[in-house]
């Protein structure tokens, strides 16, 4: 059961993270951007249960929820801590589970299976640390030619700068090794 070491604000005034003791997964991304998505979550449907809560979004020892900007977070945050210390830890975790997070993207031809792989260690070195710091995260959802196509998780989600400064910051960073890149978030 995970304990709470601290919860931060995030850029996004509607998201908080909650960074924990233990881990909830091992390098598994979840996010969810409502109750229906989340029904085969029971970390993230308890969550959602919860009045005002609009997205959950987690990986190892730190959570995101983000709230609709109606609820006091001080009170929100006490209702959500629960769920999360009553939440299986890591080692509790399927292999399925990892597996079947891992299988994403097999479709690729070789040559972009290599074109995505370094795209992604750029991503991992110059972008996902800050994003992770502010409580979220990118996830690629396909490389089509020169498109990238990405989704936004956690306070990424629904931060204004993300959509717009964040996703020229990256398109730009990506250019050093992809000229011809555009990344559009989905």
């Amino acid at each position: 059961m995970p304990r709470i070491a601290e919860i931060e604000g995030t850029p996004n005034k509607n998201a908080l993270k909650f960074i924990l003791k233990e881990p909830l997964t091992w390098g598994v991304t979840r996010s969810f951007d409502n109750a229906e998505a989340a029904k085969d979550d029971p970390l993230a449907a308890e969550l959602f249960e919860i009045d005002h809560v609009t997205n959950v979004f987690y990986i190892d020892s730190w959570i995101t929820v983000t709230q609709d900007g109606e609820a006091n977070w001080q009170d929100l945050a006490r209702e959500i801590a629960d769920p999360i210390r009553a939440a299986p830890a890591a080692t509790e975790q399927t292999e399925a589970t990892v597996s079947a997070a891992n299988a994403a993207l097999v479709n690729l031809s070789p040559a972009d299976q290599i074109r995505l792989e370094r795209i992604n260690v750029l991503l991992d070195e110059e972008v996902r640390p800050f994003l992770q710091n502010d409580g979220g995260d990118l996830h690629v959802l396909g490389l089509e030619e020169n498109v990238l196509r990405i989704h936004y998780q956690g306070a990424c989600g629904t931060c204004p700068s993300a959509i717009t400064g964040t996703l020229r910051g990256i398109e730009q960073m990506l250019k050093a090794i992809e000229p011809d890149i555009h990344v559009v978030a989905s």
